[in-house]
């Protein structure tokens, strides 16, 4: 499996480097994985960019320092600290196990918290920032989970929240509330506030490796079976 590491100079650039790995495995039909921190930056799903209230929402998320951008993968607004960790694994597809792929990153990622001191469980609690079927909790929602598909490859990516929950939390509640779309701050967790070792390089290698392995058992019992 192909590791692509560490963070590109700028937000653009970063983004780039994710769509490269993805069209790497594309290409050659070898795996690749990728864990993070990204730039600091408010991300927008395009729901959000088809809301009334689009504008002023990416107006109040600049006016506290945090660069807009959007995103092809996943649902409503995210928020990058700076210590947000990032993750993504490209895989070869025939474009069907949509479903499975969402299960085996989840499990891949309670591995890695369980590492890192967290026993987090899937789902999220009511009125959490970027909602969707495919999270994880302690203490907060600490993952969400996207997929993008084509008939070469699938990436599945997210992100986890290390440190900063109240910072995600101040930022995400003017930026919801522009867009009309129900949030609880007290919703947002992190690896700190589950009591996990929270320290970005760590969390993203543990991350890293999960991934890695996950990835490698699955396609070995594949061939025993």
């Amino acid at each position: 499996m192909r590791a692509f590491d560490g963070r590109a100079e700028d937000i653009d650039a970063d983004r780039e480097l994710t769509q490269a790995m993805f069209e790497f495995t594309r290409e050659t039909g070898e795996p690749a994985v990728r864990a993070w921190t990204p730039h600091r930056q408010v991300a927008f799903g395009r729901r959000d960019a088809r809301a009334d209230g689009y504008e002023s929402a990416k107006r109040v998320a600049e006016e506290r320092g945090f660069p807009v951008v959007e995103r092809s993968v996943g649902g409503r607004a995210v928020a990058y600290t700076g210590s947000t960790v990032a993750f993504a694994r490209a895989e070869p597809t025939d474009g069907q196990e949509i479903q499975q792929r969402y299960a085996r990153t989840t499990a891949d990622l309670q591995v890695a918290f369980r590492r890192l001191g967290v026993r987090a469980r899937p789902g999220e609690p009511p009125e959490s920032f970027c909602p969707g079927s495919h999270s994880l909790q302690a203490d907060g929602k600490l993952a969400g989970l996207a997929q993008r598909v084509t008939s070469e490859g699938a990436l599945v990516a997210g992100i986890v929240l290390t440190r900063d929950a109240d910072a995600v939390a101040d930022v995400l509640v003017p930026v919801y509330g522009a867009l009309d779309v129900p949030f609880d701050p007290a919703s947002v967790g992190s690896i700190e506030r589950a009591g996990g070792e929270s320290e970005p390089a760590t969390v993203a290698n543990e991350v890293e490796r999960a991934l890695v392995e996950g990835y490698r058992n699955s396609n070995a019992d594949n061939r025993q079976g």
